[in-house]
């Protein structure tokens, strides 16, 4: 019997490693969040699926919940919610490949 995926199975330290790169503070390492953000941008152009990269794109880009989500794409919130665990999986999969 599979496990059921919900919110705060992907609102995890990946979640706030992956909104670390995203986010445009200036810090001593900037130059290194920079290149972590080009390869990030990289994994989502490349590995993930389109269902997958539009996922990751409303919520991590556009900010969006769950739930506004799931309305824009015509699909329920639990499929979101496992599409979104599939593609931070994916994300910290090839994350950990180039660090």
């Amino acid at each position: 019997m599979s496990r059921r995926i919900s919110l705060p199975d992907f609102l995890g330290e990946e979640d706030s490693d992956i909104n670390a790169i995203l986010s445009d503070g200036s810090d001593e390492y900037s130059d290194r969040i920079k290149s972590a953000k080009k390869i990030l941008m990289r994994i989502i152009r490349e590995e993930l699926t389109e269902r997958q990269r539009q996922v990751i794109m409303l919520y991590y880009f556009k900010n969006m919940n769950i739930v506004s989500i799931a309305e824009k794409l015509g699909i329920s919130p639990a499929s979101v919610s496992i599409t979104m665990k599939r593609a931070r999986n994916t994300i910290i999969r090839y994350m950990k490949y180039y660090f």
